[in-house]
C-alpha cells in the first residue's frame, strides 16, 4: 500500500541528530582530528544559511538546525519496501529540531517542531512548516542544479525558524532515510522501551512488543515513523524520535563503542556520507564545543503548542502554536546562558516601560459570550483615563481568555492596559494597527481592575516536560 504524506516523516528527527551526535561524540573520544579529517573528505555542503532574514539572540553559544529530507530517491525499491516508506513524494523536511549549545558546552537543548505547525514562511504567508523547504526549492533560478535548489530549501526554511524562534541559526545540517537506516545499522542497536505492544504493520510496519529492547536498522525506521495508534499521533512520534536519539547517546557515550577504534571509524564515515551541512560548519570544531555534554545533560522538548488538532481556514489539519511572544519568550529562556558556579544571581527589579492611560486607545470586544461585557469595560476604562476607540463582539464568542493584542511597535501601550487586568495575557498581532490595543474578552474577564480567573492548561498545550537522553522510562 502506498503510504501518504503523514506516514513518512518520523525518522527525520532522529535521522538528523544520531547522525550529528554520533560523529560529535566520536571525535571527542581521543583521536578526533583524525576522524574528523575523515568525515571532512565525505561530507555534503549546501549555501544553507541566509545572508538576510536571519537574525536574533546568538553570540558564542551555537544554534544548529537539523533537519530531515524525506526524499526517496537514494533508496532502492527493495529497501523502499523493507521500510513501508512508499516511493517518493518530493522534498519535504517533515521533522525539523533545534539544537541550542552554550558558548560553555555544558548542556545541550534539542526541541522538536512538528511538521503540522502552522507559521508564517517568509512571501508565502501562513502554511504548515514543512512546507517551507519545499517553496525554497521552487524560489530557485531557472537551471538552478540540485545542489542550489537545495541552498534554496534551507535558507527558506532557516528564516522560517529564525523567525519562529527569535534566534539567529549558525549552521545546519541535513540528512536524507538512507543515511539514517545505514547509521543505525553501524551502531549495532538502541535500546527503546515502550509501555505497551504496538502494531502498525499497515502503515509503517511498526510490530514490537512491551517493554525494553534493542532495535536498528529497518526495524529502528519502523519504530522512529510509527504515529497511527499512537494516543497523539505525532506528538507521541516526535517523542519517540527523542527517545531513540537518546540512546544512541546513551550507546555513544559505553565502553563498547569508545573503546572500539574500528566501529568509531565506521561511525564516523557513515555520519558524514549521510550529512549535508552547510558550508561554515567544522565538524571538529562543533565536538569540541559539545565535548563537556553528558546524557544527562542533554534534553529533548517540543515547541510550546496551543492544541495539535486545529484547522485552518481550509479546513486542513494544523498544529496551533503559541504566540510569537510565548514562542520567544520559550527560546530566549532556553537560550540564556548558564550562571557561573558561585556568582549569584541578580534578579532585576526594574518594571517594563509604560505610557499615560491617555496615550492608550483601545478597541474592546467582547468574545466572553455574556452580553454587555464590551459596553461595562470601556466605561471602566474611560473612567480611568484610557480612549476606548469601538466596542464589538469578537469574530469569536467563544474565547476562553482575556487578551490584550498589539502590534510589536505598541508593546509599551499594552503593557499599560494590562495593569488594568492582572493576569491578562498579551499577544502580538501585525493585524492590530500600530498606535491601538485590542481587548478581547474572555470567560475568564472579571472586570477592569480586577484580576483574570486562573485556568489550568490542558496537558497537550504549552511548554512540555523535558525529556533527557539519560533517561529510559517507557513510552507510547
Amino acid at each position: 500500500m502506498r503510504k501518504g504524506p503523514g506516514a513518512r516523516r518520523a525518522a527525520t528527527a532522529a535521522r538528523a541528530l544520531a547522525t550529528v551526535l554520533s560523529l560529535v561524540l566520536l571525535i571527542g573520544s581521543g583521536w578526533g582530528w583524525y576522524l574528523g579529517q575523515v568525515a571532512d573528505a565525505s561530507v555534503n555542503r549546501t549555501d544553507a544559511i541566509p545572508t538576510d532574514g536571519n537574525t536574533g539572540g546568538g553570540g558564542s553559544a551555537m544554534n544548529l538546525l537539523l533537519v530531515g529530507n524525506d526524499s526517496r530517491t537514494t533508496l532502492s525499491k527493495e529497501l523502499q519496501s523493507e521500510l513501508h516508506t512508499g516511493g517518493d513524494q518530493g522534498f519535504n523536511t517533515d521533522t525539523m529540531i533545534l539544537v541550542h549549545v552554550p558558548a560553555d558546552g555544558s548542556r545541550a537543548s534539542f526541541v522538536s517542531f512538528p511538521r503540522d505547525s502552522y507559521v508564517e514562511i517568509p512571501g508565502y504567508g501562513k502554511d504548515k512548516l514543512n512546507a517551507a523547504y519545499a517553496y525554497g526549492r521552487q524560489n530557485a533560478p531557472e537551471g538552478a542544479s540540485e545542489e542550489e535548489k537545495s541552498g534554496q530549501g534551507a535558507q527558506l526554511l532557516v528564516q522560517t525558524i529564525s523567525g519562529l524562534t527569535g534566534l539567529k541559526i549558525d549552521h545546519y545540517a541535513e540528512v536524507d532515510l538512507l543515511g539514517f537506516f545505514n547509521l543505525t545499522e553501524v551502531v549495532g542497536g538502541v535500546e527503546v522501551n515502550l509501555c505497551r505492544a504496538v502494531d502498525d504493520r499497515k502503515y509503517s510496519g511498526a510490530v514490537f512488543p512491551a517493554g525494553p529492547q534493542v532495535i536498528s536498522g529497518a526495524d529502528a525506521v519502523k519504530f522512529v515513523r510509527q504515529r497511527h495508534g499512537l494516543p497523539r499521533v505525532d506528538l507521541d512520534r516526535i517523542v519517540r524520535q527523542q527517545v531513540f536519539i537518546g540512546g544512541v547517546l546513551r550507546k555513544m557515550l559505553s565502553e563498547d563503542v569508545m573503546l572500539d577504534l574500528g566501529r568509531q571509524r565506521q561511525l564516523a564515515e557513515a555520519a558524514s556520507k549521510a550529512l549535508t551541512v552547510d558550508r561554515d560548519l567544522e565538524l571538529l570544531d562543533l565536538a569540541q564545543q559539545m565535548q563537556s555534554v553528558t546524557a544527562g545533560s542533554i534534553e529533548f522538548q517540543t515547541i510550546p503548542i496551543v492544541t495539535p488538532d486545529g484547522r485552518d481556514e481550509d479546513g486542513r489539519s494544523i498544529v496551533q502554536l503559541e504566540d510569537q511572544e510565548t514562542l520567544h519568550a520559550f527560546f530566549a529562556d532556553l537560550s540564556a546562558e548558564p550562571e557561573k558556579p558561585g556568582t549569584p544571581s541578580t534578579p532585576t527589579s526594574e518594571a517594563p516601560p509604560t505610557a499615560a492611560p491617555s496615550e492608550v486607545t483601545v478597541e474592546v470586544l467582547n468574545g466572553s459570550g455574556t452580553p454587555g461585557l464590551a459596553g461595562t469595560a470601556a466605561e471602566a476604562l474611560t473612567a480611568a483615563g484610557y480612549v476606548v476607540a469601538s466596542t464589538g463582539n469578537a469574530d469569536s464568542m467563544d474565547h476562553t481568555r482575556t487578551q490584550i493584542r498589539h502590534a510589536a511597535a505598541s508593546k509599551v501601550l499594552a503593557t499599560t492596559l494590562a495593569k488594568e487586568i492582572p493576569g491578562v495575557k498579551l499577544t502580538a498581532d501585525e493585524n492590530v494597527p500600530a498606535g491601538t490595543t485590542r481587548l478581547v474578552i474572555g470567560s475568564d474577564f472579571n472586570g477592569i481592575g480586577q484580576a483574570v480567573t486562573k485556568q489550568a492548561a490542558p496537558e497537550t498545550t504549552g511548554k512540555a516536560p523535558a525529556r533527557t537522553a539519560a533517561d529510559s522510562s517507557c513510552i507510547n
